[in-house]
């Protein structure tokens, strides 16, 4: 008898970890409710009950649902009710009504109000298991179609990245040419320098784009939640744990895991993360069940995990895991030939979303902006032009709109004209022209722009002054 019983419990946990779905069924009928729920099981769904329109709208509190199939007429909470709870706790729910052949028209208004589809008691089996399976794979469809339509707006991909300047140049080409393998990748850079957006234009450019790309940033996360993050966890795992949840792993299964600043990682869960790489297969928090993922690994930091590793805090073979391939992106500041490109492009971006005229900015304001450090990256040159375009009532940007912390940074930094007084004029346009060269990489187009003169004066003064 125990041994029947033991495995009938290892039947229905297996049943449970290969689930094509969760689903809640509401229904006051509880002969039905048990007739339909024993149905879906059968083919290998996971169902709760709820027998109340109450105990339904307590369930979805609770617990995430992939479909949920309600009768509509109840006496505490109807069905309608029960819709709109589960699209604002869920938006991609797939909803499905059961009606009388009396309240058809009923039916009709929940068709109107998000559900897909909808039963006429008594439900005939055959059709019960045929539309489920059909709402949910729409949900499903439509999900993924909203998330790639997401990304094509965001336009990630190697387009999307702006860099002239020979080192961005170097990333841009290894990342086009790692993209459609399989290999782990490691990005470096500060914060700001655009780490996620080379990740995705990888995931993007990849034989894995058609699925998700699925991010986790590790430093937002307290040690305690960056475990049930990853691999997920079962209800019951740990105070707080009020209904199994799926991890990155397994919503990234067959796409890409984006683990941004993993350097901040806790090293206890470096170990678990080095087994599932290893294995290939994720256990969640409070299971003995191993799941299978495929999923390509592309990890972020801002951080010298060689200097961890030395003090401890990192895992080295957990390292040599991660960057097969090391993607490293430069600050700013070492490439500030990259900047007119930059500011030019979100300025374009501003002026469109703010639906405003804007044409350009001055040289004195380009200036500034080169001069400056940048400590934020391009992160922070974003959100200065985004600034500079709402606050300007002018269609050319000038140094007053700059945000006051350049603006006193441009005012002490500005040249000392008195000390010009007596220099030759041809001596100040020869040092004007080599510095300004200087600032855009040698760029000739770039510093003819700046300097507001031909490419071919520009040219000859080049020749007439010996530069090159």
């Amino acid at each position: 008898m125990i041994a029947e019983t033991r495995k009938d419990i290892e039947k229905i946990e297996k049943s449970v970890s290969e689930s094509k779905g969760a689903i809640l069924i509401v229904d006051d009928d509880s002969n039905h409710a048990e007739g339909t729920k024993d149905v879906l099981e059968s083919v290998g769904y996971s169902c709760d009950l709820a027998t109340s329109g109450k105990a339904g709208l307590e369930a979805l509190r609770k617990r995430q649902y992939d479909l949920v199939l309600t009768d509509l007429v109840m006496s505490d909470a109807d069905g309608l009710e029960i819709l709109r709870e589960a699209q604002q706790i869920n938006p991609f729910v797939a909803l499905i009504v059961l009606t009388g052949h009396g309240t058809i028209e009923t039916a009709v208004e929940a068709l109107k109000r998000g559900a897909i589809d909808y039963l006429v008691k008594p439900i005939n089996i055959e059709a019960l298991r045929v539309r489920v399976e059909k709402a949910l794979e729409r949900q499903e469809l439509k999900r993924i179609n909203l998330d790639l339509e997401k990304r094509l707006d965001q336009k990630f991909g190697f387009g999307g990245i702006i860099g002239n300047s020979e080192a961005m140049r170097q990333a841009i080409e290894l990342s086009k040419q790692i993209a459609e393998t399989d290999v782990s990748v490691l990005i470096t850079g500060e914060n700001g320098t655009g780490k996620e957006l080379v990740a995705r234009a990888i995931h993007e450019n990849s034989l894995r784009k058609k699925r998700p790309l699925v991010p986790l940033n590790c430093a937002a996360l307290s040690p305690q939640l960056v475990e049930s993050e990853l691999f997920g966890h079962e209800k019951g795992a740990f105070t707080g744990a009020n209904f199994q949840k799926k991890g990155r792993f397994e919503f990234a299964h067959n796409g890409t895991l984006f683990l941004d600043e993993v350097g901040d990682m806790p090293i206890e869960t470096q170990v678990k993360l080095l087994r599932v790489l290893e294995d290939g297969e994720v256990i969640r928090v409070g299971s003995n069940e191993s799941i299978r993922v495929n999923v390509r690994l592309i990890s972020a930091t801002n951080r010298d995990l060689e200097k961890l590793i030395k003090e401890g805090k990192f895992r080295e073979d957990l390292y040599y895991r991660l960057k097969v391939v090391t993607v490293h992106l430069p600050p700013l500041r070492e490439r500030p030939q990259d900047i007119p490109l930059l500011v030019d492009t979100f300025i374009k971006g501003f002026a469109h979303a703010y639906k405003k005229p804007i044409t350009g900015l001055k040289g004195d304001v380009l200036n500034t902006l080169m001069g400056y450090a940048w400590p934020g990256n391009v992160r922070e040159l974003k959100h200065v032009i985004e600034h500079m375009v709402v606050v300007s009532r002018d269609p050319v940007l000038k140094l007053e709109n700059l945000p006051q912390s350049l603006y006193r940074a441009e005012r002490r930094s500005a040249p000392d004209v008195p000390s010009l007084v007596g220099t030759p004029l041809r001596d100040v346009e020869k040092e004007l022209i080599r510095s300004t060269l200087t600032h855009v990489g040698g760029n000739r187009y770039e510093a003819a722009k700046m300097l507001k003169i031909g490419e071919r004066t520009l040219y000859r003064k080049l020749k007439k002054y010996q530069l090159t």
